[in-house]
């Protein structure tokens, strides 16, 4: 077909799973309370040209926040399987910002899929594809450093959820 171009590659992501001993409900509520939910005004702001604002309030903001989530779980009751399963986005704009201004295709992957779910035998877990694997697809440095803290940010905070 005249005009178009499709490319493929086979990358390698490290994934993580983190377990806790605690009950789901617990492991879900220290999460919201560690992780606030994004404030959507920073959009708004933009939408308007405000992004002097909109860059203050987000340097002052947490490190990371829920910018949504999925009952993943509920949806398994389609096959009969009702199970606990809950899939956030967590991130930062300002953080995907100073990786997608380098490769704009780093917003396939920004904010990140937790998924934070209960197994069959009740074991608690989060799961998560490590953001220095599936940044570092792009070679670029500038977004490899970025990926880096947010790797750590990331891990320290689902592990304080799961502790």
């Amino acid at each position: 077909m005249p005009g178009l171009s499709l490319s493929k590659r086979t990358l390698a992501v490290e994934h993580v799973t983190i377990q806790s001993s605690n009950s789901f409900d617990i492991v879900r509520v220290k999460l919201e309370q560690l992780l606030p939910r994004l404030d959507e005004g920073i959009f708004t702001l933009l939408r308007y040209g405000e992004g002097e604002r909109a860059l203050r309030e987000l340097e002052a903001a947490p490190p990371l926040s829920i910018f949504g989530f999925r009952d993943h779980g509920a949806l398994l009751t389609i096959a009969g399987l009702p199970r606990r399963a809950i899939q956030y986005d967590i991130g930062n704009p300002l953080t995907a910002s100073k990786m997608t201004r380098h490769q704009i295709s780093a917003a396939l992957y920004a904010p990140i899929r937790v998924l934070l779910r209960e197994d069959s035998e009740g074991m608690v877990a989060f799961e998560y594809d490590r953001p220095v694997s599936a940044f570092g697809q792009f070679g670029d440095e500038e977004v490899d450093v970025v990926a880096r803290q947010l790797d750590q940010d990331l891990q320290s905070s689902l592990e304080a959820a799961a502790s």
